[in-house]
C-alpha cells in the first residue's frame, strides 16, 4: 500500500523559479512587474505560508530564500545560502548545490539535540523545513536534461531525501506529525531551458505523504490523462490528483495547521487530505471566505470610484465550491470594469494622431489650390467644453490620475485634426507619393509576428524585383547577386529561434572571431570553466565594436566595410550555430542591395547623380537636392520593413563567450545586443541609400509612423489577460514592440549618422616644412 497521494502540478508561465516559488509558497501568480527586478524580488508585499507559520528554517539558494524573509512579520522565517557564486552554469559538478543543503540540514538537527533553546522551538507544532535544492536546475541548464550529469543528481537528491527524512523522523521520535511535500518550481526542455509554456516546462511531478495526508487510492478504470505519465511511471493504478501550482500553498497551510495566506487565489485540494468531513467543509469554507474577501476588496475599491447608477454589482453565490468560483470571476469582472470606456479612449487617441499625420504628409505631398480661412474659435469652444465636461465626469467618480490622461488626451489631437480639415478646401494630387499604402503593408508585418515564415516569402517578393522592373537586362550580375543574397537570406527565418544544438564546427570557417567561441565551448565540455583570456578577448571586442568603425575613412565603402566586419565580429561571439553565417550574408545582400538601387537611379534616368566612390557620409547635405516622396520609395521601405525583422536568437549559451555565472541583466543586455546588430547593419545600410538617392528622411519617418501606429491599434486589440503567461506577455510584448518601434528607429538612425559621418582622430599627423 502506498502511503503517498500523488499527481501533475500544472504551472503557469513564465516557468521561473521566482514565480514558480511564489505560486507555490504564496498561492497566487505573482506581479508581472516582477520581471524588471529579474523575477528575484516582487515590487509587491505579500502573505506566505512562511509567513503564516510559527518557525521556518530554509536552506537553499540566494536568489530565492531571501524573498520570504524579507516579507515576513517578525522574526521567525531563518535562512541558510551559499555564496551567489556557487551558481555557476560551467561549475565541474553542480550537484554540490544540493549536497551543501543535505549536510547543513543534517547538521542542524544534530546540533539542535545539544541546544535547548533550537530543540525547545523544534517541538513547537506549525514548523516548516524549506530545503531548496538547485543542483539539478543548473546541471540541467548546463549539461541538458538525460545527461549523465543531470541523472546522477537525480539520484543524489533521492538518496539525500531519504537520509533527511530519517533523520527527522529519528529527532520527533516517530512521532507521525510531520507531512512532506515534494515538487517543483518548473520544468524543463531537452535543451536545458524554461520560461516558455512547453508541458515539459509547465507539468511538475507532486508527491505529498506523512501527517494528514490521504493514502494512494486503487483504481481499475482508466484514468482521463494522456500525457503518458501514468505509463512511464508505472502507476496507472494508483489516483492522479492534478492541481493548479497556487492551490500548494492552501494545502501546505491546512497540514500545518495555519491560516491560508490572505493574497492566495489556490484552491485547496480536498483529495489529498486525510481527514473528516468537517474538517474538509470547514477547511474549503475557509478557503472560500479568503478568496471572498479578495473580491469584496476589490469590488469596494471600483464602488467607490463609479457612480452609483453607474455602477452594476456581481452575483454573489451562496454554496462555498461555487463561491470560490465565482468570487474569482468577480476580481476579474472589476478588475476589467472600465476596460470598454478606456479602449474607446484610447482607440480615439490612436486613430486621432494616426489621421494628423496623415494630414500632415498629405499637405507635404499634395499641392492645395484653394485654402479656406474659417475662424476656429467655435471648434475650440467646443473642444474646452468636451475637456471640462470629462474632468467633472471623472472627479466625481473619483477617478485614479492615469484615466485623466487616457481620456483627454485625444481632445487637442482631434481639436488638430479638425481644425487642418476645416482650414483647407480642395486640393489636388502633386505626385503619386502611394502614402495609403502604409495600410497595406501592415497586414504582412502584423503575420510575421506570429508566423515567421512571412519573412521568408516577403524576402522571395523582394528578389524578384529585378526581374519585374527591367533591372535585370540592364545590370544583370547585380541583379543576379540581389536574388542569390535574398535566397540565402530567406533561410534564416526558417531556423529556430530557441532549442538549437550547437554546432562550432560550422563556425570555424566564418572568420577568426570563431576561434573564441570553439574554445570556449571546448573548455566547457571539458568542465575546466569559462577560460579568463577568452573573457578578456569577448569583452574587448565588444567594447571596440562601437569605435572601432570611427577610425576608418568617412568613404562610403570603406565606412560601411568597416563597421560590418566589427559588428560581425561580436556576433560571431555571441553564436552557437548556423546563425553565425548570418551577419555574413546580411552584409552581402547590404552591398547588393546599395548597388542595385544604384542601377534603378540610372534606369530612372535621374539627373545629379552620384557615383558610388565618390560619396563622402561626413559631407554636408545639399537640402536644395532632396526631393519629394516617391512611389518607388515605398517600395523601399518594404525592403527596409522586411529586413529588419529577419532573424532572432535567445539560446542562453549564445553568453558563454562573456560570462557562466547567472546574472539575468548582463545575460538579457548581452542577447539583446545580439539582436541590435542586425539592425544596425540594415539602418547603416538604408542611411546610405538615403544619402545616394537624395530621400526625404522626414516624410519616410512620417510613413513609418503611420505603419506602427496602425500596427499598434491592431495589436491592441490583440491584448489578452486570460490564459496562460506566454499568451499574455507575448500579447503584450508585440503591443509594446510596435509602440517602440518609432522611438527606436529614431534612436538607431541616429545611431547610424554617428557611425557613418564621424570620424575619430587619435593623431594628426604634422607637416614637415623644409628650407
Amino acid at each position: 500500500m502506498c502511503f503517498c497521494t500523488w499527481g501533475v502540478s500544472h504551472t503557469r508561465v513564465p516557468t521561473e523559479s521566482r514565480p514558480g516559488h511564489v505560486a507555490l509558497i504564496a498561492g497566487f501568480y505573482e506581479d508581472v512587474s516582477a520581471v524588471a527586478k529579474g523575477w528575484k524580488e516582487n515590487p509587491v508585499e505579500f502573505d506566505s505560508v512562511f509567513n503564516e507559520s510559527r518557525h521556518t528554517w530554509c536552506w537553499g539558494s540566494p536568489d530565492i530564500l531571501p524573498m520570504f524573509a524579507k516579507g515576513a512579520t517578525g522574526d521567525h522565517v531563518y535562512t541558510h545560502t551559499y555564496p551567489a557564486a556557487e551558481e555557476d552554469f560551467a561549475s565541474t559538478d553542480a550537484s554540490k548545490l544540493d549536497t551543501w543543503v543535505f549536510t547543513q540540514v543534517k547538521s542542524f538537527f544534530k546540533s539542535a539535540k545539544s541546544n535547548s533553546t533550537l530543540k525547545a522551538s523544534l517541538l513547537e507544532d506549525k514548523n516548516v523545513f524549506f530545503l531548496h535544492l538547485l543542483g539539478i536546475d543548473t546541471n540541467g541548464h548546463a549539461h541538458r536534461p538525460m545527461s549523465q550529469e543531470y541523472l546522477d543528481n537525480i539520484g543524489l537528491v533521492d538518496a539525500g531525501l531519504a537520509e533527511v527524512v530519517s533523520i527527522i523522523e529519528d529527532f520527533f521520535g516517530n512521532d507521525g506529525r510531520t507531512a512532506y511535500v515534494f515538487t517543483s518550481d518548473h520544468g524543463m526542455t531537452n535543451w536545458g531551458s524554461h520560461g516558455a509554456g512547453h508541458p515539459s516546462e509547465t507539468l511538475t511531478p507532486l508527491v505529498v505523504w506523512g501527517a494528514g495526508v490521504q493514502k494512494a487510492q486503487r483504481v481499475s478504470e482508466p484514468q482521463p490523462y494522456n500525457n503518458g505519465y501514468l505509463q512511464d511511471w508505472k502507476l496507472e493504478h494508483l489516483r492522479r490528483v492534478d492541481v493548479s501550482q497556487a492551490d500548494i500553498a492552501p494545502l501546505m497551510a491546512s497540514l500545518i495547521g495555519v491560516p491560508i495566506p490572505v493574497n492566495s487565489v489556490g484552491v485547496l485540494p480536498l483529495p489529498y487530505l486525510n481527514n473528516s468531513d468537517q474538517f474538509k467543509a470547514e477547511s474549503m469554507y475557509t478557503n472560500a471566505i479568503q478568496v471572498l474577501e479578495q473580491f469584496k476588496v476589490k469590488m469596494t475599491q471600483k464602488k467607490e470610484t463609479t457612480l452609483s447608477f453607474l455602477f452594476t454589482s456581481y452575483q454573489y453565490i451562496s454554496l462555498c465550491q461555487s463561491l470560490i468560483s465565482h468570487s474569482l470571476e468577480g476580481l476579474v469582472y472589476y478588475h476589467t470594469y472600465d476596460r470598454f470606456f478606456l479602449g474607446c479612449s484610447v482607440v480615439l487617441g490612436f486613430v486621432g494622431w494616426t489621421s494628423y499625420v496623415v494630414l500632415v504628409i498629405l499637405k507635404t505631398h499634395l499641392l492645395f489650390l484653394l485654402c479656406v480661412q474659417i475662424p476656429s474659435r467655435n471648434l475650440a469652444r467646443l473642444c474646452t467644453c468636451i475637456a471640462v465636461v470629462i474632468i467633472l465626469f471623472l472627479l466625481i467618480q473619483r477617478s485614479p490620475i492615469t484615466y485623466y490622461i487616457y481620456c483627454l488626451l485625444p481632445v487637442p489631437v482631434w481639436y488638430s485634426v479638425l481644425k487642418d480639415l476645416f482650414t483647407c478646401g480642395s486640393l489636388t494630387v502633386r505626385e503619386n507619393a502611394g502614402s495609403s499604402t502604409a495600410v497595406f503593408l501592415c497586414c504582412p508585418q502584423v503575420v510575421s509576428f506570429f508566423h515567421r515564415t512571412m519573412l521568408t516569402v516577403g524576402l522571395t517578393a523582394l528578389s524578384l524585383w529585378p526581374l519585374l522592373s527591367g533591372l535585370f537586362c540592364k545590370a544583370k550580375s547585380r541583379s543576379l547577386s540581389w536574388f542569390v543574397g535574398c535566397l540565402c537570406l530567406a533561410l534564416f527565418p526558417l531556423m529556430p529561434v530557441v532549442g538549437r544544438e550547437p554546432n562550432i564546427h560550422l563556425m570555424l570557417h566564418v572568420a577568426v572571431c570563431a576561434y573564441m567561441p570553439s574554445l570556449t565551448h571546448s573548455s566547457l565540455q571539458q568542465k575546466q570553466g569559462l577560460p579568463l583570456l577568452n573573457q578578456i578577448i569577448s569583452w574587448s571586442t565588444l567594447a571596440s565594436s562601437t569605435f572601432v568603425p570611427l577610425l576608418s575613412s568617412t568613404r562610403l565603402f570603406h565606412r560601411l566595410l568597416s563597421i560590418f566586419l566589427s559588428l560581425t565580429s561580436t556576433y560571431l561571439l555571441l553564436s552557437t550555430g548556423s546563425e553565425a553565417l548570418f551577419p555574413t550574408v546580411l552584409s552581402w545582400l547590404m552591398f547588393a542591395w546599395i548597388n542595385i538601387e544604384q542601377e534603378a537611379l540610372i534606369a530612372q534616368g535621374i539627373s545629379g547623380r552620384q557615383e558610388l566612390s565618390t560619396i563622402d557620409f561626413s559631407a554636408n547635405i545639399d537640402i536644395a537636392k532632396i526631393r519629394q516622396l516617391k512611389l518607388d520609395d515605398i517600395r523601399r521601405l518594404v525592403s527596409l520593413s522586411v529586413l529588419l525583422f529577419l532573424f532572432a536568437s535567445f539560446d542562453p549559451a549564445s553568453v558563454y563567450c562573456f560570462l557562466t555565472v547567472f546574472n539575468p541583466f548582463i545575460m538579457g543586455g548581452l542577447m539583446m545586443w545580439k539582436v541590435i546588430i542586425p539592425f544596425i547593419i540594415v539602418m547603416c545600410t538604408f542611411e546610405t541609400i538615403q544619402v545616394t538617392t537624395q530621400l526625404s528622411s522626414r516624410s519616410l519617418f512620417l510613413i513609418v509612423l503611420v505603419i506602427s501606429d496602425l500596427m499598434a491599434l491592431h495589436f491592441f486589440f490583440m491584448v489578452q489577460d486570460y490564459g496562460s503567461w506566454l499568451d499574455i506577455g507575448t500579447s503584450i510584448s508585440h503591443y509594446v514592440i510596435v509602440m517602440s518601434m518609432t522611438i527606436f528607429l529614431m534612436l538607431l538612425s541616429v545611431v547610424t549618422h554617428v557611425l557613418t559621418s564621424r570620424r575619430l582622430i587619435l593623431w594628426r599627423r604634422h607637416k614637415m616644412h623644409f628650407p
